[in-house]
């Protein structure tokens, strides 16, 4: 945020569906992606348990009385960083489902392995039936920082709604951004603010909250979390095996074995540091293998340069790594675009070594392929090549013919290439 501003967000639009549509809403993401700033904009009443000095009262008030304090003011209630309630979960299910209404309650807060989303919807509690619903709330795509033109849609697209645009931003400013990340806090700040949050929230999540999931207890050691986040930012954007990443961390140290480095990975997966992007598995007219082996990335890919120490000038000096995490800063874009669309993002590979770096499902079964390309024309020619081998290898009479094929990259102009493929800088992209 800048100068106390309210930046609008995309998951505006899903939060206020949701309050249409379900009784209560359970807000998880990343720490300092906006959830609680966002939540306050359309909660009615807010009982906010950071403050210590009214924390015991409510927290004494759920015990006592939960019904009074699940019906403490006007509706929407958020409860925020309600992982100091927890215990109150079947108290808002009963509280929900007694009139039947939508829009009661809003909760968001800290991960713990109280409130993490496997633990509430384990089976453990009730689940909810449907009336309470999870949505994961990202850190900000290039559209909402202002970064992106938002041109080209990906809606629009799926229509085949399309135009020749510019894009002014360059390569530097994609380094800047993929060092910067999509934080709030960052936003219209200068450049030094700005890049210092993601190496601050790196710094957090290494000496702290990768230890404080009472669930995964792990022994305080930072160097071991250290090593396997720059292990994890090594393989951003490849689908690494769990032993590459083991055999990376392990060295000298005897200590870390493969249950030790499994714990760390999950409390790193509960915390919302990293999210891998799933396979997506077609019907195809051949008999060629589907890859299922999933794709890492961090939720945010400042978080993978943060964790290898690199700033926006240093970026350069390896343009491999570089391609990686502009992969992954893409992947990170899409995900948030096609969240408000009810898509979903996959990663496609197959026996022949083919790939597509991302294929958005939408709701509808539709279905669309891109690959992202740092490079220059001729790399983004056979990118375009490639997406074409593929899709013609899928069955269209179970899947339906593609929306679009795309390849995104860093150029600054978008157009449609003469076989029908679209080539979009990222900054023009928007949902």
């Amino acid at each position: 945020m800048s100068n106390n501003i309210y930046i609008n967000r995309l998951m505006d639009e899903v939060i206020a569906f949701t309050l249409k549509s379900k009784g209560a809403l359970v807000i998880v993401g990343p720490k300092w992606c906006g959830k609680s700033t966002t939540a306050k904009r359309f909660a009615r009443t807010v009982i906010d348990l950071m403050p210590i000095d009214t924390r015991d009262g409510y927290i004494e008030l759920a015990k006592i009385a939960p019904s009074n304090f699940l019906n403490y003011g006007e509706k929407p209630i958020l409860i925020d960083e309600w992982q100091h309630v927890s215990f109150i979960w079947d108290q808002i299910k009963y509280e929900v489902d007694k009139t039947g209404e939508f829009g009661q309650y809003i909760l968001t807060g800290s991960v713990t392995d109280k409130t993490r989303a496997d633990a509430i919807w384990d089976g453990s509690r009730h689940t909810g039936n449907g009336r309470i619903i999870r949505k994961m709330m990202r850190t900000m795509s290039l559209f909402e920082t202002g970064d992106s033109n938002g041109s080209v849609s990906l809606s629009g697209l799926k229509k085949g709604i399309f135009s020749p645009v510019p894009s002014p931003k360059t390569i530097n400013d994609y380094a800047y951004f993929i060092c910067r990340g999509g934080w709030p806090v960052a936003i219209d700040k200068e450049r030094d603010v700005a890049l210092a949050q993601a190496r601050d929230y790196y710094e957090v999540v290494v000496t702290d909250d990768i230890f404080s999931l009472k669930e995964i207890p792990l022994k305080r050691d930072e160097q071991k979390a250290r090593k396997l986040m720059r292990s994890y930012a090594r393989n951003v954007s490849i689908a690494a095996a769990d032993t590459t990443l083991l055999d990376d961390c392990t060295g000298e140290d005897e200590s870390f074995d493969k249950d030790v480095f499994a714990k760390y990975l999950n409390a790193l997966r509960n915390l919302y540091v990293i999210e891998e992007l799933p396979a997506w598995n077609p019907n195809l007219r051949s008999r060629t293998a589907i890859r299922t082996k999933e794709t890492r990335h961090f939720t945010d890919a400042s978080i993978g340069a943060a964790a290898l120490g690199i700033t926006p000038e240093g970026i350069f000096k390896d343009i491999t790594t570089f391609g990686l995490l502009f992969e992954s800063l893409v992947i990170h874009d899409l995900r948030v675009y096609a969240d408000v669309m009810g898509a979903h993002v996959y990663k496609y590979r197959d026996s022949k070594r083919r790939e597509a770096d991302a294929v958005i499902q939408f709701n509808d079964g539709s279905w669309a392929l891109i690959e992202v390309k740092l490079g220059g024309i001729e790399d983004i020619k056979r990118a375009a090549e490639n997406l074409i081998k593929i899709a013609e290898d899928i069955d269209y009479e179970r899947t339906g013919e593609p929306a679009f094929l795309m390849v995104i990259t860093k150029n600054n102009v978008a157009y449609r290439m003469e076989n029908g493929v679209y080539v979009v800088p990222l900054c023009c992209l928007r949902d």
